[in-house]
């Protein structure tokens, strides 16, 4: 068996288990993983009961995506990323739902903005709001890229990407040639995110791309070991098509970029076929890095050199590749603080037949696999997609979501075990280093069969516990209420940068409660394409108060002792906190 790659072997041993991996000849990355033993119940009450509401909010179009019954070109299986983020500045999360097309007849789906009624339902102001477009969306990444009080929104495409600039007045505006963002032919853009990499209070941007697709190129279902899965004929891909390159884009302070892609060292990362991006500080040195997981090639962890230069050190850092040694199909990340010891973690979801990865942050940017000692490895039979860790129970215990939904609709008919659409998961942390799966026993809303994508966590109805929107291929989305009957306490925070950007992108919070320290950082894209609520929510468990620290992108730290619980409080740079406000509970 390989060894692992980790911070103890070298990059060039590092590089020889790529090799040996290399020659894996079906299409997409998995290790054929049987699933562990499952454990003993612990038996603990599950306070959470999620139920979808999506029909009665209103959330009823579908998003369509490719073809239904089969799927002849990758592109058709990949989806698209959602999104909750408060584009009216009301203090209601309101709804982005991306979408796509078909390749055969006329539907399109196109994008879709839902406004939050704040009575449990939303309005399509899509067309009003100037939102409306065709075409094969990817992902999203939100924030405030000129600091105007606004959050702007960006979309990648197979084509051309867009950035959306909020007016303000309810309504968005095309300024993606005025800013210089325009792209030339049809590049599969994938995974995208805003970061001030530079430090200089304007957001920049990250824009990752996928493999080289061009439909009249592309080899038919069954035309290679590329085009086969258990001897099924399916669309090709990712392995035997060309990955393509990435682009990092400098905010010249004027509403416009410069591309930077060579200057930076973003422009040396080549051959993999990248998916989610996510920004955040992971070896705590206060420069922001990128973690770009990547399906079927090894991930990639971009550390920021501070001097507007990046080097990639994810194979000696124990991020690009399985405990194991084996490239891995990565699609979601899910990122927070699983243990409690003031560090970023990594959640990141993969193809059927092998576990999610765990990587635990040791310290400084180190990090060890530990999805089987997790308990993890008891799931091996869905492909994982949106990845989200959050505290849903508020017990101050931060829990693990995936969305599951298989890429091969035509291998169902002939492998029974293996459906297209399948349930979602939900890992209920233990407190011991130890997660146990929840399905049934998290409600109707994670038990439901769907084919999911993206889906990100959010307060919608103002309760004072975390939601869920999930993405569905060819299906309405489902928006999954969280009913939570404990008396845990809790606190939601927003933070407004002022000499950082707005957005605070890049910034961290940490709360101290009860013997326990978590640490979120704000990031702009995450789970899989998608984007998170903006107020940072931890769960604290029996603890009324909490002791905060606030380290703002810029580096400076502000500090706010015994924080009363259940509330949420604003947090402006150099003001302190500037809002406090009740949230009322569900009966």
């Amino acid at each position: 068996m390989s060894r692992p790659c980790g911070r103890f072997l070298s990059r060039r041993a590092c590089l020889g288990i790529l090799a040996g991996g290399a020659a894996f000849a079906q299409g997409v990355s998995t290790r054929a993983v049987k699933p562990s033993l499952r454990g003993k119940p612990s038996g603990l009450p599950f306070d959470c009961h999620f139920t979808d509401i999506a029909a009665q909010a209103g959330l009823t179009s579908p998003v369509i995506y490719g073809g239904v019954d089969r799927k002849d070109y990758i592109i058709e299986v990949v989806g698209c990323g959602v999104a909750c983020f408060d584009f009216d500045n009301d203090g209601w999360l309101d709804i982005l739902l991306l979408g796509g097309t078909r390749f055969e007849g006329t539907l399109d789906g196109g994008n879709r903005l839902y406004k939050n009624n704040r009575d449990g339902t939303f309005t399509d102001v899509t067309r009003a709001a100037g939102l409306e477009r065709s075409g094969w969306a990817g992902s999203v990444t939100i924030a405030d890229y000129d600091n105007d009080g606004f959050e702007d929104v960006f979309i990648t495409y197979w084509g051309s990407n867009v950035l959306y600039h909020n007016n303000g007045d309810g309504t968005f505006a095309d300024v993606t040639h005025k800013a210089g963002l325009e792209q030339a032919g049809r590049v599969w853009n994938s995974g995208a995110t805003w970061i001030d990499y530079n430090r200089d209070g304007h957001l920049d941007l990250f824009v990752a791309s996928y493999l080289d697709f061009d439909p009249e190129r592309i080899p038919k279902p069954g035309a290679s070991a590329f085009c086969r899965y258990m001897d099924v004929p399916v669309n090709c891909g990712p392995r035997g098509l060309t990955p393509t390159g990435h682009k990092l884009y400098r905010n010249n302070g004027n509403g416009t970029f410069s591309e930077v892609t060579e200057a930076s060292g973003v422009g040396s990362i080549k051959g993999r076929y990248a998916m989610t991006a996510v920004a955040a500080d992971y070896d705590d040195d206060g420069w922001p890095d990128i973690y770009l997981a990547c399906d079927s090639t090894p991930s990639v962890l971009l550390l920021n050199n501070h001097d507007g230069t990046f080097r990639d050190e994810a194979l000696e850092r124990g991020v690009a590749l399985s405990q194991d040694g084996q490239e891995q199909a990565g699609m979601g990340v899910g990122i927070g603080d699983i243990d409690l010891d003031g560090r970023t973690d990594l959640f990141v979801t993969h193809f059927m037949n092998d576990t999610p990865a765990l990587f635990s942050n040791q310290g400084k940017g180190w990090f060890e696999e530990g999805s089987l000692r997790a308990g993890l490895g008891v799931e091996t039979r869905y492909v994982g997609w949106g990845a989200v860790i959050a505290d849903f129970d508020n017990d101050g215990w931060p829990d693990l979501f995936v969305a599951t939904g298989s890429i091969y609709p035509e291998l169902e008919a002939r492998h029974h075990e293996y459906p297209f659409r399948t349930p979602r998961v939900l890992y209920r942390n233990l407190r011991n280093g130890k997660f146990e799966e929840l399905i049934e026993e998290a409600g109707p809303g994670v038990s439901a069969c769907h084919s999911s994508r993206g889906c990100a966590a959010g307060d919608f109805d103002n309760d004072g516990d975390l939601d869920l929107l999930i993405m569905n291929m060819n299906e309405p989305p489902s928006l999954l209420r969280n009913d939570t009957k404990s008396a845990n306490h809790w606190l939601k925070v927003k933070l407004i940068g002022t000499k950082s950007n707005r957005s605070a992108i890049g910034s961290r919070v940490t709360a101290e409660y009860g013997g326990h320290k978590q640490l979120q950082e704000l990031t702009a894209q995450s789970s899989f394409y998608s984007v998170n609520d903006c107020r940072l929510h931890f769960g604290l468990g029996i603890s009324s108060t909490a002791d905060l620290t606030v380290r703002w992108t810029n580096g400076r730290v502000d500090t706010f002792p015994r924080v009363a619980a259940d509330q949420f409080i604003v947090i402006q740079e150099g003001a302190g906190i500037t809002k406090s406000e009740k949230f009322k509970r569900r009966s």
